[in-house]
């Protein structure tokens, strides 16, 4: 399962494809297995939640014969989640996430739970979970342990759009309970998957972005006749941050497709001549998060790990989720400055400036126009600067003190994709903000936005338009459908 990168991980997700794993990680997973049990036949002192109890318990030692319910009573009393249900969709995502964890070969699963879960993924018999109570330290712990329930009869599948109760569910697929082994409920709930379940949909979103957003704001600055010079080479050769060259780079190519127009003005606001220097930013800030993703997507995160050809189980930090806390925090901002800036730049084009009506209005006074329109998206950017407060400076002490420090990763994943659903609707009222200004100049935008334009008005007026939700409605579509 060579799914060592974003792209590659999110396109496997949505192909339907058959999970199969190589011989190798069969063998690296019967090797973590079979020395982690002859450790335990031979050990004379206690293991990390192989044979103690876990957290501020992990002095309590576990009988040899009680090591099975261990792990089934690990997994009843620490799914204690609350709040919505998380998505099917990144229910499965986790569930791969944790297989491929796995399959690396340092958590002493058995092949039997693992089989089980690759029957779940390709059955699409999918756990549902609850999306709250996870503080992204000793991994995602409340939501991991729903996922995982159902290997013993517990807890709940999606079943025709609603969560069912695990056991019938079994039972209709002719699939029986699992008894879990030494470590194994350890193995599975310990990770990163939910916080990082929730970074591959994010990577999945911000791509959208990215490649819409140069052609809306390239509406939006043709729509105000603005000046070129601001992105010239020249200026971005002597700052040569990659994102900021990029940004320019792009914009003045299809900046130069557009009819040449007489400009009066000097220069432009900030937001229209600032494009490179702020959107440059924020690309760079989120290549930086798809780093650390892509990083943390070849990673083995649960604990303790298990080193057959070393002779070692060494517990460790590597659930800890702060690599991935910081970086859904910088993603949120990143999203949220190109949101901002976004909505400047809607706000001016209501303004009655460069020969364009206040608010866009063929009949200002008689008709407001797309004045609210700038009011939603003010509204969204608003809820984004709240949102960007990081989770990932916050940490609450727990477990008696024993996880004296945690990431709340869980919680900066969770606000990201909020903040990114908000920022696809203010982009979308940019777009149709700025097709509306089009409407008002005799010169063509290029080709690029011309063609653009068309398609949307023709999608427009295919349909009768009851109000101005309706319009962003189609806008939205437009740009991520």
């Amino acid at each position: 399962m060579s799914l060592d990168t974003i792209n590659d991980f999110n396109e496997f997700l949505v192909s339907g494809d058959e999970l199969k794993l190589s011989s190798a990680e069969w063998s690296a997973i019967d090797g973590a297995y079979d020395y982690l049990h002859e450790h335990i036949k031979a050990a004379k002192e206690p293991v990390y939640g192989v044979n103690t109890g876990f957290g501020s318990l992990c002095d309590v030692e576990i009988e040899k014969e009680e090591l099975g319910k261990l792990q089934e009573n690990l997994l009843i009393t620490h799914a204690a989640g609350v709040g919505p249900m998380l998505s099917k969709e990144l229910s499965k995502a986790m569930l791969l996430l944790k297989i491929k964890n796995i399959s690396k070969g340092h958590s002493g699963v058995s092949r039997n739970v693992v089989q089980r879960l690759i029957d779940f993924y390709n059955l699409d018999i999918i756990p549902a979970i609850h999306s709250q109570g996870s503080l992204g330290a000793s991994g995602d712990l409340a939501p991991l342990s729903e996922l995982f329930l159902p290997l013993i009869g517990l807890g709940y599948f999606w079943r025709d759009g609603e969560p069912a109760k695990a056991l019938p569910e079994l039972s209709r697929r002719n699939l029986q309970p699992l008894t879990l082994q030494a470590k194994e409920a350890l193995g599975l709930i310990n990770g990163t998957q939910f916080m990082l379940a929730h970074a591959m949909q994010a990577s999945d979103l911000i791509g959208d972005i990215l490649m819409q957003l140069p052609k809306l704001t390239v509406a939006s600055l043709n729509a105000v006749n603005a000046r070129h010079e601001p992105f010239l080479p020249q200026i971005h050769a002597i700052r040569p941050h990659q994102g900021q060259n990029m940004v320019a780079s792009q914009i003045l190519e299809l900046l130069e497709q557009a009819e040449s127009r007489e400009k009066t003005h000097v220069q432009d606001p900030y937001s229209f001549r600032c494009v490179p220097q702020v959107h440059g930013a924020s690309l760079d800030a989120l290549q930086h998060c798809m780093y650390t993703w892509d990083t943390e997507l070849k990673s083995v995160t649960d604990n303790p790990n298990v080193f057959a050809e070393d002779k070692l189980i060494l517990s460790g930090g590597n659930f800890h989720g702060q690599p991935l806390a910081l970086t859904l925090d910088y993603a949120a901002m990143a999203i949220a400055e190109l949101a901002n800036i976004s909505e400047r730049r809607t706000y001016y084009l209501m303004g009655g400036f460069r020969n364009l009506p206040a608010y866009l209005s063929p009949k200002p006074g008689m008709d407001s126009g797309y004045m609210i329109a700038q009011y939603t998206a003010a509204s969204l950017v608003s809820q984004n600067k709240q949102l960007c407060s990081p989770a990932s400076i916050d940490s609450i002490m727990s477990s008696n003190g024993q996880e004296d420090h945690v990431s709340m990763g869980a919680n900066a994943a969770t606000k990201l994709i909020k903040v990114l659903e908000n920022a696809k609707q203010v982009f979308a009222i940019e777009w149709l903000v700025s097709a509306q200004a089009l409407n008002f100049v005799k010169a063509s935008p290029g080709s690029t936005i011309s063609a653009m334009q068309k398609k949307f008005k023709l999608k427009v007026d295919a349909h009768q338009t009851v109000s101005m939700t309706a319009l962003i409605e189609k806008a939205y579509h437009f740009l991520w459908n």
